[in-house]
């Protein structure tokens, strides 16, 4: 199993510098990745400063060799896919393939959606992330394109360069569990990221989501399963190990090592990078 940082795009001690540089530290520190989420607003407060994490993401690929990074999750739904694609292509080129693309429908729908006239009907957000997604794969190949569909039309366009990565950028879908169509969509790609409106993502989820996404793809292709907690000392001690290797048992690959109570202290998170990821 790989180790990564998962971090808001957002918080009273963070700043774009600052981020830069924590993910710097955990490449130091030995951790696999460090993902970002990917929000307009933080809440409904709107009273919580919010970083373009496309733009923190390029100042990290900048600064970095080996870690993976990437969102969790982009809502494709309030973007442009075209737009998208030049950003994702970028950021793999400037990383040397180094890029995950964490997608989903996007929460909350009022904070990133109905505030600035973008549908937040779970239905539209559905549709325009499926189509988001044919069209990335189809831009991503770098020959003549074209795309007709409910929301979005492309007459024949043809974008270079490709990605570093082939046949693709790695697509992860991010979906709340035990609600099936996130994890239809996420079979199609390369990986998930489970959650739950209640608790963790415990082994047993990971087998009943595996047992629902495994005949709905080949045997043969990597699937990623991306683990979002938060472990004491971060899994050091003989508890935090049991977990980590029941999920990993169960079909894990990636642990995301969630910042939200330390989110206010750029200090705290230099603490918790410095221990290392788990299994070290």
């Amino acid at each position: 199993m790989k180790y990564a940082i998962y971090t808001p795009n957002f918080g009273d001690g963070l700043d774009p510098r600052t981020m830069v540089d924590l993910a710097k530290e955990a490449e130091a520190c030995g951790w696999d990745g460090f993902f970002l989420w990917d929000h307009m607003l933080a809440n409904r407060s709107q009273k919580m400063k919010v970083f373009d994490p496309w733009v923190v993401l390029a100042g990290i690929a900048s600064v970095t060799q080996r870690i993976r990074l990437g969102t969790t999750v982009t809502p494709i739904a309030r973007r442009r896919p075209w737009k998208l694609a030049r950003e994702t292509v970028s950021l793999d080129q400037l990383s040397n393939g180094r890029l995950v693309l964490g997608v989903g429908m996007g929460e909350p729908a009022d904070a990133d959606f109905a505030f600035f006239g973008d549908d937040p009907t779970p239905k539209g957000r559905a549709e325009r992330l499926d189509e988001g997604l044919d069209i990335l794969v189809g831009l991503w190949k770098g020959k003549p394109f074209s795309y007709q569909g409910k929301h979005y039309k492309l007459e024949k366009v043809t974008f270079l360069p490709k990605p570093v990565q082939q046949p693709r950028i790695p697509v992860w879908v991010g979906g709340f569990w035990p609600n099936k169509p996130p994890y239809r969509r996420a079979a199609r790609w390369d990986g998930v990221i489970p959650l739950k409106h209640e608790g963790w993502i415990g082994p047993q989820d990971i087998e009943e989501i595996m047992n629902f996404i495994s005949p709905l793809r080949s045997p043969e292709v990597p699937f990623d399963v991306a683990v979002i907690g938060s472990l004491p000392s971060l899994g050091k001690g003989p508890a935090g190990q049991k977990r980590l290797a029941e999920l990993e048992k169960a079909g894990a690959t990636w642990w995301l090592e969630g910042f939200y109570l330390e989110r206010q202290s750029a200090e705290r998170f230099y603490q918790h990078i410095r221990l290392g990821p788990p299994e070290t």
